[in-house]
């Protein structure tokens, strides 16, 4: 199996080497096939659409989102485990959940089993805003992705789902 094309490039001849003459030449990565920054921009990039409809419809941010997509998941989230799912700062978690908490959308109480640790939960209105928020969600999804076959999309999550396995073992 091929690996991913060589990024680093040197120039193909001398008089391209723009840093001066006798230098070594200048090394090249070209971000646009290079996987870490595609997927990254990409990332950013839908992420920014998906808080301007949050934001506007909903009055939410992409970390209020979170927390609340994590809780109509899973019935026994922790702000910790938000933070190990989501891959943010504790900060942002406390953040999200105090304004969803504020909005009385989250609940949060101490845990039976730690005192030290808040359990969090979904309140009516968080379920009755998810009940609206998740199918469009879900629809604007399925417009992004349209433009893939089932094949492909399930070859993408599949390919992901690979990368994601591999960080762990190098990461």
């Amino acid at each position: 199996m091929e690996g991913p094309p060589n990024v680093f490039q040197e120039p193909a001849s001398a008089d391209e080497d723009v840093v001066g003459a006798g230098l070594p030449p200048k090394p090249e990565l070209d971000l646009n096939q290079f996987l870490p920054y595609r997927l990254n921009r990409l990332a950013d990039r839908i992420s920014d659409e998906l808080e301007r409809m949050y934001a506007q419809r909903y009055g939410l941010n992409v970390a209020q989102w979170r927390v609340l997509a994590w809780l109509s998941h899973c019935d026994d989230l922790t702000a910790k485990k938000v933070c190990t799912y989501t891959n943010m700062d504790k900060a942002r978690v406390s953040r999200a959940v105090q304004a969803l908490v504020d909005r009385g959308l989250v609940t949060r109480t101490p845990s039976a089993k730690d005192q030290r640790v808040h359990d969090l939960h979904l309140t009516r209105e968080g379920v009755a805003l998810l009940s609206r928020l998740i199918p469009e969600a879900q629809h604007w999804e399925a417009e992004l992705v349209a433009t893939l076959s089932a094949g492909e999309y399930r070859d993408l999550l599949n390919a992901m789902g690979k990368l994601e396995r591999q960080l762990e073992r190098i990461g």
